[in-house]
């Protein structure tokens, strides 16, 4: 399995690149795909999925019980990760320098972003000769972009808390000695769409949503290779376990995956989990199968979703950050997030069927809750628990360096987190 996740890792620079391979995973275990524009006939022990704008994808095995008969078994994950976002008008011609402007999209941390070998990926609109417009996924796979720290000669502070101004400082170089002639960045990217569509008549490139990514390759790293460090391991872990888990398991009971797109930046989307997407997937799944009119809500409160995204483990060099009675280590065993103000949607019930699936399995898990005096992030689990009235339990495994441009976490706590998945759908 480590070898085929680091490849996923590093094959999905973007949350439209994660669906895409997911989708090529479930293909390949015979999951069929469905339009939302059409209608859906689904059979008893089948297995369907949905892309919703390239970048969220719910997948599903209808089970041989029925959902009014025992409910669902929800996994969800989100497929989008901070980073910094090419603006529309990007080109900058600087001191002989060619530049990109880019926006922040989430809580990234700044200054790994710093002295990495960049390069760009996303998702491309162009319009062919005949007026079609299509869209593409395109990733230049190298090396194009720097941003270089400033010297510690010209910022002596730089080492005493130096505030990153995110408009002047983040501009990455593409480019030297343009000035005569102005680069136009719609202008490489129509060349890139027209290799990939040499017979469609490729005329404009319309519109694009690109991210720049940190090249160096997922790797096992520590002496005994304990840990695995990869740039997106939030949260493009849980996804990838959600679907490898989805694909393996006997599914009993109707199971379905779910992989939002902006969950980082607040989830409020068609794509988000505050959208509705995964209604709507609930919905017809249920309506293939009971045509009673409160056939959903009594398969809600049937069921229960796994809100599946990484959590903060114990830095040794900073341990004062966490609460001494509620600490996670990497390795540890699987963390279950708990927050008295409903930042995480896990209480005393859905704790309770967690837990009992990892006694179930021997494996150990961590309870993490936030030190008072900080502020608790949350997840699609509390937005997901609001809108569909389904019992709710967030989890993760334990990781360092959550929103930088590379995470750390332990192999150990994946290969756990992959059989309490598969055990949960199962059941």
């Amino acid at each position: 399995m480590n070898e085929e996740l680091l490849q996923f890792l590093q094959q999905s620079p973007t949350p439209f690149h994660a669906v895409s391979n997911m989708v090529r995973l479930l293909e390949q275990a015979g999951f069929h795909r469905l339009d939302e524009i059409s209608h859906w006939e689904l059979k008893k022990n089948g297995s369907y999925f949905v892309v919703r704008n390239d970048s969220a994808l719910a997948a599903f095995n209808v089970g041989n019980v029925l959902p009014l008969n025992g409910g669902l078994r929800l996994f969800g994950a989100h497929t989008d990760s901070p980073s910094l976002k090419v603006k529309p008008n990007p080109e900058i011609n600087n001191h002989g320098y060619v530049q990109l402007g880019v926006e922040v999209y989430g809580s990234a941390l700044l200054k790994p972003w710093f002295d990495r070998d960049l390069s760009i990926a996303g998702r491309v609109d162009f319009q062919t000769k005949s007026g079609e417009i299509n869209s593409t996924l395109i990733d230049f796979g190298k090396p194009i972009a720097f941003i270089p720290s400033l010297a510690i000669h010209l910022d002596r502070q730089a080492n005493d808390g130096h505030k990153i101004n995110s408009q002047k400082e983040l501009r990455p170089i593409l480019l030297q000695g343009r000035n005569e002639e102005k680069f136009r960045l719609d202008e490489l990217l129509l060349n890139l769409v027209r290799k990939q569509y040499e017979n469609e008549g490729v005329e404009q490139v319309l519109s694009h949503e690109l991210l720049l990514y940190d090249t160096q390759p997922a790797q096992l790293v520590g002496l005994e290779e304990q840990f695995i460090a990869s740039a997106r391991l939030d949260n493009l872990l849980s996804c990838y376990l959600g679907c490898k888990a989805l694909m393996t398991s006997g599914s009993k009971h109707a199971s379905v995956l779910v992989c939002n797109d902006h969950e980082e930046v607040g989830s409020v989307s068609a794509s988000g989990a505050q959208g509705p997407f995964l209604r709507s997937v609930l919905q017809r799944l249920i309506r293939g199968f009971h045509q009673e009119e409160d056939a959903f809500q009594r398969v809600a409160r049937q069921s229960i979703f796994l809100s599946v995204d990484n959590a903060h483990g114990v830095h040794p060099n900073f341990s004062e950050k966490h609460d001494d009675q509620h600490y996670a280590l990497l390795n540890g065993g699987p963390v279950i997030k708990i927050n008295a103000n409903q930042r995480y949607a896990s209480n005393s019930q859905s704790i309770a069927l967690f837990k009992s699936l990892c006694n179930k399995l021997s494996i150990p898990y961590q309870s993490f809750v936030m030190r008072n005096d900080m502020a608790c992030g949350s997840t699609i689990g509390p937005i997901t628990a609001a809108e569909l009235g389904i019992t709710t339990v967030d989890v993760g495994i334990a990781s360092f360096g959550m929103h930088s441009i590379r995470e750390l976490a332990g192999i150990k706590d994946i290969k756990s987190m992959l059989e309490i998945a598969m055990l949960f759908f199962d059941q």
